[in-house]
């Protein structure tokens, strides 16, 4: 018995030390891949992942899974990018906040095409698409921390769901298509709307609010958590569908911009505008 505790005692530190020090992030790109415009990203059914300003800005790089990276796209017109998404059909769409526009690009082809345009539009932020096809877009006008909620399709374009909101950025959709989730990055808040069969949206609820720190993109998990990165806190913050803060996953960077996951789940990359890079964090 003596031996044993012996033994205990000898490998409990190294134990406890192994637990402290478990690193569950790391860069999937190195620093400076891309601008300090880094956004997006959006992972396809192979596990790519794609990000606006690659290298330069008007850009959208594609990055593989084990971290090798390549020019994939390069707009056109003075378009730069920001929120991607994938519909159902894998065709990508990019919000271009300086065109006005949500563009559509074909995966095989790269033919780059205007879905919507909106010259009203503030400058169209992040993205999110309903289960129906809808596409839902964040709207902020940065200088008097205001922002708007558009609802978009095909047929109808641009359609404006709520004005003068706070700065609206970071947009999803919950899995079964109906809520709408919208967070205002300087008022620290995040909305919930009911999504009803036309695509409309009633009854506003407040989910959470933060008491300090910017907001930015966020993402649904396979596991119901909403996925919320906190500009300027450099975290990753985990919420319930109640609203109910369960933790925050520090990063290296303090300027998370947006989240993807890995088609499995089992990792999440986050776009960081103050190393250039995409940081990926293990998930359970």
């Amino acid at each position: 018995m003596i031996r044993y505790k012996f033994l205990l005692f000898l490998f409990l530190p190294i134990l406890l030390c192994m637990c402290i020090t478990v690193n569950i992030h790391s860069d999937l790109t190195p620093e400076n891949t891309f601008t300090d415009g880094i956004e997006g990203p959006a992972t396809d059914r192979e596990g790519n992942i794609y990000a606006v300003n690659y290298n330069r800005q008007g850009t959208i790089g594609k990055v593989a899974p084990d971290g090798k990276h390549n020019l994939f796209v390069e707009l056109q017109n003075g378009s730069i990018g920001n929120g991607i998404r994938f519909d159902k059909n894998q065709v990508m769409y990019v919000a271009d906040y300086t065109n006005h526009n949500i563009l559509e690009i074909d995966m095989v082809t790269k033919a780059i095409s205007v879905f919507a345009h909106n010259p009203k539009a503030n400058q169209p932020n992040d993205l999110t698409i309903a289960p129906n096809g809808t596409i839902y877009a964040s709207d902020p006008n940065w200088s008097n921390s205001t922002g708007n909620l558009w609802k978009i399709t095909k047929d109808k374009g641009f359609q404006i769901l709520e004005e003068n909101m706070g700065t609206t950025n970071g947009i999803e959709v919950s899995p079964e298509g109906t809520k709408l989730y919208v967070n205002e990055s300087v008022q620290r808040n995040i909305w919930s709307y009911d999504i009803a069969s036309d695509g409309q949206i009633s009854n506003k609820t407040l989910l959470h609010s933060f008491k300090d720190f910017g907001l930015d993109g966020m993402r649904f998990h396979k596991n119901g958590n909403l996925y919320v990165c906190r500009y300027g806190k450099g975290t990753v913050a985990v919420l319930s569908t109640s609203g109910e803060l369960i933790k925050e996953i520090q990063l290296t960077g303090k300027k998370p911009t947006n989240i993807t996951f890995s088609p499995d789940f089992s990792k999440g990359y986050v776009t960081v505008a103050d190393r250039g890079c995409i940081e990926q964090i293990m998930l359970n």
